[in-house]
């Protein structure tokens, strides 16, 4: 995170560097604490061996960094040792040393569906809401952007990303462990925003998009994937408690519910990419998660729902226009 700070001058993040600095200083205090998951994240990273990887494949479905030839058997311990503490692996996969990360999500899935679809990245300042692991960060690379930034607020999340960035020379990408609603506004900054897997979890999403906006440039894209309820009619779905398990899932609109949140927030050229049932091929569990999958939030009679008889997800990709 430091990094960022150092760097601020060259990215031109002077107008917002005094609560930057803030929050940056907060999450280096959090990480430091010598308890509970910071401290034992800390302790299993700080364990890796130094290693040069002879091979390095982020362009590919599997990001592959290093081969099995590459470490000894004390070394893959120890790094396995670290990949298996900061599980749950949801996004993916990838082959760090020869240790095959099959995450819940096989994300090249999402990637290649919009991947030839959106404006280019090459020269552009990028935003990764909800990163995750870094994985979609990292298959960015290829086209070259000028900088990319990624923000999650799951610890595991971002020691997966240090674990796997820690054997790369990879300049201007950063990563803060934090939620979007904690940074100061980047205003008018960022060329493309990503924001994939994350709208349903805010209770207010047009408020979601508008902040989304101020960090966009005039004519910036927002790269947006998200539940939706099939049907014609202006409406979202509010779950009464859960759906698919999750607490924290509450708008999810159709498809033209979702465009007027869109035009109510000041995007404009809105365009659907694809729209996908999410399935089994896509999102499963695996041994590098510990908790349940899709095939565990359908009714098992009836997969075309969840088990709180909502509609099954169902989910949409859509790029827009900052206006």
């Amino acid at each position: 995170m430091n990094k960022l700070l150092e760097n601020a001058s060259k990215l031109r993040i002077n107008h917002c560097i005094a609560d930057l600095t803030k929050v940056i200083i907060k999450k280096e205090e959090k990480l430091s604490l010598d308890y509970g998951l910071e401290k034992i994240c800390k302790d299993e990273f700080n364990k890796l061996p130094e290693i040069s990887p002879s091979i390095v494949k982020l362009s590919s479905d599997w990001i592959q960094i290093g081969s099995e030839n590459d470490i000894s058997e004390k070394e893959h311990k120890l790094i396995y040792s670290a990949l298996e503490k900061f599980s749950p692996w949801r996004k993916g996969p990838f082959d760090l040393f020869g240790i095959k990360i099959d995450t819940e999500w096989v994300s090249y899935i999402k990637w290649n569906r919009l991947k030839n679809k959106i404006s280019s990245l090459k020269g552009k300042r990028v935003l990764d809401i909800g990163c995750s692991s870094g994985y979609y960060m990292l298959r960015m690379l290829e086209h070259k952007p000028s900088m990319v930034l990624g923000v999650d607020p799951q610890i595991l999340f971002y020691y997966q990303f240090l674990t796997l960035t820690k054997y790369i020379d990879i300049p201007d990408i950063y990563y803060i462990p934090g939620a979007m609603e904690e940074l100061p506004t980047f205003k008018n900054y960022f060329d493309t925003i990503f924001s994939m897997g994350i709208l349903y979890h805010r209770k207010s999403p047009v408020e979601a998009l508008q902040n989304i906006h101020k960090n966009l440039k005039k004519g910036g894209e927002l790269v947006l994937e998200t539940l939706i309820i099939e049907g014609d009619s202006d409406t979202a779905l509010f779950p009464v408690d859960r759906y698919a398990k999750m607490k924290n899932v509450y708008f999810i609109p159709s498809v033209k519910c979702l465009d007027s949140w869109l035009k109510r927030a000041k995007f404009t050229n809105i365009k659907i990419i694809d729209i996908s049932r999410t399935t089994s091929d896509e999102q499963r569990r695996t041994k590098w998660i510990n908790t349940e999958s899709l095939d565990d939030f359908l009714d098992p009679s009836n997969p075309l729902i969840t088990v709180e008889g909502y509609p099954a997800p169902v989910r949409i990709v859509i790029t827009a226009m900052a206006y």
